[in-house]
């Protein structure tokens, strides 16, 4: 309740300029709930496949811009960011064993970078804060071998203390990886038909404009009363298959979402951040934090109009999160409608993909982390203090704690990892993938096992931070070195 009281004894203070009628409308003002009230008018923007190239050794070639333009979001013409046009970028989608080339240029007026969410690569390629790209032109090449599970991915700016303005401006997009030894040919797979990308983001207005500006009294960000989906409002989607398969990524700044769909109907979530579960898990009720995925398919009626819904996604939380984190918000999504005749989709398998399970008592260490204010571990991020010195091909325990009121979303990069147990009891089914984002929540502990394969790079660390985006660039983030040996020290370098 610390944010509470100080926000509390902050409005005391002005009792006689209006401060009494501050504190009536804080306690007695609404929720956001547009639930009933969205018109679903426009067709979904499907994000288009990236076009690619292979070049004369034999690496497939993608080449991305960072651009600024005007897009119609639903208030005229509004400035935005994207990739390759002016909001969103297009879908990267590459099989896995390839070897990838992507060309980034920067033709903002500012730096910025491109990280891969949830991708393991090269830290050199990873796209933290120590390889800005410079404005105006400037141009970075990243390359990697693609070597993962099949999953739904993301890429995002991630440059110093300016990840939240720039992702809230529009730069964001998804990467599918494939690999059909670890995906279901029983799952829908055609892209933009019954293989859906819903990239899930909230908006305030400012006229035709977007406002940065904070609700009363928020301590995680930006809290939109719009929502987007693929840059789409009030969105509708024509399905013409009986299931569907919609690959969820919560890319707001700040929200968090607690997807339903209407009338408590339920669905069968597939896949979490890192690839597929290993079995369907039916539920009617799917949390994401700032970052995570979810793949999910629903089931659809001849005809029928059904919508996809966020509602009230910290219901148990105290009053302070659930009246200034959103807690309490419910939102519709997206309209799913259905042709008056579905073509035949295949049953869902009763088993998916094997999770091969890490071994804690192999762990070549255990780390703690306490995230509480805009710390971890009591110390805001320092580009030249290397956090963790990990020792390539090895495995790890972290614990991880949120020390205080306030929800975070912890992300790792460079490796997905698994979920050992919340406050010691074993993770809930739909935590048991592979995963690279964490809900955590207010004052429990987190033990999560991640392997460090394959690349080691003493000059260039890795990041891990709350994805809450003002908390990252407020400085809750730290960074850890992957070296070749132990006994390796790191050297870092910079630009």
């Amino acid at each position: 309740m610390r944010k509470w009281l100080l926000g509390g004894l902050g409005l005391l203070l002005v009792l006689c300029g209006g401060g009494v009628a501050a504190i009536t409308w804080v306690l007695n003002r609404s929720a956001v709930n547009t639930i009933g009230k969205v018109n679903f008018d426009r067709a979904l923007k499907i994000p288009p496949l990236a076009e690619s190239a292979v070049d004369g050794q034999g690496r497939r070639v993608f080449e991305l811009k960072a651009q600024a333009g005007e897009s119609d979001l639903g208030h005229g013409a509004t400035r935005t960011w994207g990739y390759n046009g002016s909001y969103l970028g297009p879908t990267l989608r590459a099989k896995r064993g390839e070897q990838l080339v992507v060309n980034i240029h920067n033709g903002l007026g500012e730096p910025t970078t491109v990280h891969w969410h949830g991708m393991h690569l090269p830290a050199q390629a990873d796209g933290g804060p120590h390889r800005p790209i410079a404005a105006g032109g400037g141009m970075f090449q990243a390359a990697w071998k693609l070597d993962q599970p099949a999953a739904t991915l993301w890429y995002h700016p991630h440059p110093s203390e300016r990840t939240e303005a720039q992702v809230y401006r529009g730069l964001a997009g998804m990467f599918i990886v494939d690999d059909p030894a670890t995906d279901s040919a029983q799952l829908p797979h055609e892209y933009g038909v019954d293989d859906v990308p819903v990239i899930v983001q909230d908006k305030v207005f400012d006229g035709s404009q977007l406002s940065m500006s904070d609700r009363f009294g928020s301590d995680i960000g930006v809290l939109g009363d719009e929502l987007l989906v693929n840059g789409t409002p009030g969105p509708y989607l024509d399905v013409q298959t009986e299931r569907v398969r919609l690959r969820l990524l919560n890319g707001s700044t700040a929200r968090v979402y607690n997807f339903t769909l209407e009338g408590g109907r339920q669905f069968a979530m597939v896949g979490s951040d890192g690839g597929l579960l290993a079995r369907p898990y039916m539920t009617d009720h799917l949390r994401l934090s700032v970052g995570e995925r979810a793949e999910i398919v629903v089931e659809l009626k001849p005809g029928e109009h059904l919508a996809l819904r966020s509602e009230r996604p910290l219901p148990d939380f105290d009053f302070g999160n659930r009246k200034f984190q959103g807690g309490e918000d419910s939102f519709d999504v997206l309209q799913l409608r259905a042709a008056p005749t579905l073509r035949k989709s295949p049953e869902l398998p009763a088993a998916l993909v094997d999770t091969p399970r890490l071994d804690p008592k192999q762990a070549a260490a255990k780390r703690d982390f306490t995230f509480s204010g805009r710390d971890i571990n009591g110390d805001g991020m320092d580009m030249d203090r290397v956090d963790a010195v990990v020792v390539k091909n090895t495995t790890e325990v972290w614990n991880v704690e949120n020390g205080h009121d306030t929800p975070h979303s912890f992300h790792i990069h460079d490796v997905q990892f698994q979920v050992l147990s919340i406050d010691g009891a074993a993770p809930p089914e739909p935590l048991g993938g592979w995963k690279d984002t964490l809900f955590l929540e207010p004052h429990r502990k987190f033990s999560v096992i991640a392997r460090f394969a394959d690349y080691a790079d003493p000059t260039t660390a890795y990041m891990f931070h709350c994805h809450v985006l003002r908390h990252e660039d407020e400085g809750m983030m730290g960074q850890f070195v992957v070296v070749e040996k132990k006994g390796d020290k790191p050297r870092l370098q910079h630009g």
